[in-house]
């Protein structure tokens, strides 16, 4: 009898602790991102409500094949990724729900969240041009813009960029659709392949180590990865030192120019997701002014709350250019998945991953 009463009592004891578990409050996330700056918030986050992050990483398509696949039986309550070209993916997958929130309203300007509120943008990014500062003038700098970097023979194989599979590209290309249309977008991408300085290799990262070795003089990459380079301190990494030798500069930044080529990162809430309210409290605590900063401060981004200030790093990069305000294309950034498709192909058919 003691042994059955020492049995029962484990087993009230188990589903005491898995009713506890049950009941707390959790929000479950999937995200492409793996930052520890990132990882650092959740944890803000859930000192603040109380509200544990469930962090599950994978590929953006995998991810949204998933949730999609799973349902209305999906664990998934939040979506982040980076690129805009990815959110409009997902919207158009149908794994999103609008949202109303106000706190979002207020905190991201329109033009860095989605027309129907599927999704919001967290944190932004530029396609920036990485330079030899042992080859490269001030003088050749000036005026740079993505048109004259491939039609100025000072440029003639020296441009190093990743492959065409890169959703960072893709969305390149997409914006110039929608800032020089079609034909032009064509024609820049055909004058690129033939100035690239090898055939596309690596991340962005490697772009600039090539740059650094003499491979090409200059290179297109995201500006985060610049604050990546600069605060390298594995001396043993690839990596280190880069920076030393290398500079960043945005280009488009005339009174006449279109502006330098800004994406996002950005989140949205999952059509069937189990804890909403949550999920909504999440996105809001990101788009929050310290968080932004946070952001810009830890993994380099620009943030997209205009409440929030650039880390002094990414000032300090602005101010060697005398902006004062960064000139952006200011494009709906949804575009960017519309034009998606077309963007790859005219890669494609321009032969962008096999340059002559």
């Amino acid at each position: 009898m003691k042994k059955l009463l020492v049995l029962l009592s484990l087993v009230l004891s188990v589903a005491g602790l898995a009713a506890c578990n049950s009941s707390e409050e959790v929000v479950n996330v999937y995200t492409t991102r793996h930052y520890d700056a990132d990882d650092a918030l959740y944890e803000q986050f859930t000192k603040e409500t109380g509200i544990r992050v469930n962090v599950i990483t994978d590929e953006g398509y995998v991810s949204v094949s998933k949730i999609k696949e799973q349902g209305e039986t999906t664990d998934a309550d939040v979506f982040i990724t980076s690129d805009a070209g990815n959110l409009a993916f997902a919207k158009s997958e149908g794994i999103f729900q609008s949202i109303e929130s106000q706190t979002l309203n207020q905190n991201i300007p329109s033009i860095y969240r989605d027309v129907d509120n599927y999704w919001f943008g967290l944190t932004k990014r530029a396609r920036v041009l990485l330079y030899s500062t042992e080859r490269v003038t001030m003088d050749e700098l000036e005026g740079l813009t993505y048109e004259n970097l491939v039609t100025n023979e000072r440029w003639n194989d020296q441009v190093l960029v990743r492959s065409s599979s890169n959703i960072y590209n893709q969305s390149l290309i997409a914006s110039f659709i929608e800032v020089m249309g079609k034909e032009q977008a064509k024609m820049w991408v055909e004058q690129l392949v033939e100035v690239m300085a090898r055939e596309p290799e690596g991340n962005d990262r490697v772009q600039a180590v090539a740059v650094k070795d003499g491979e090409g003089d200059i290179a297109i990459a995201n500006s985060y990865y610049y604050g990546k380079l600069v605060n390298e301190t594995d001396t043993e990494s690839k990596y280190y030192g880069v920076s030393d030798v290398v500079g960043i500069y945005f280009p488009n930044q005339g009174a006449n120019e279109s502006g330098v080529h800004v994406n996002i990162s950005g989140a949205g809430v999952i059509k069937h997701a189990k804890n909403k309210d949550n999920a909504i409290k999440l996105i809001e605590f990101l788009s929050e002014k310290s968080q932004q900063e946070a952001f810009s401060a830890t993994n380099y981004e620009f943030p997209v709350n205009p409440k929030a200030q650039v880390s002094d790093l990414l000032q300090s990069w602005l101010d060697a250019q005398n902006i004062t305000v960064l000139k952006e294309q200011g494009i709906d950034l949804s575009n960017l998945g519309d034009n998606n498709q077309e963007a790859l192909n005219i890669m494609i058919e321009s032969k962008w991953d096999q340059p002559e």
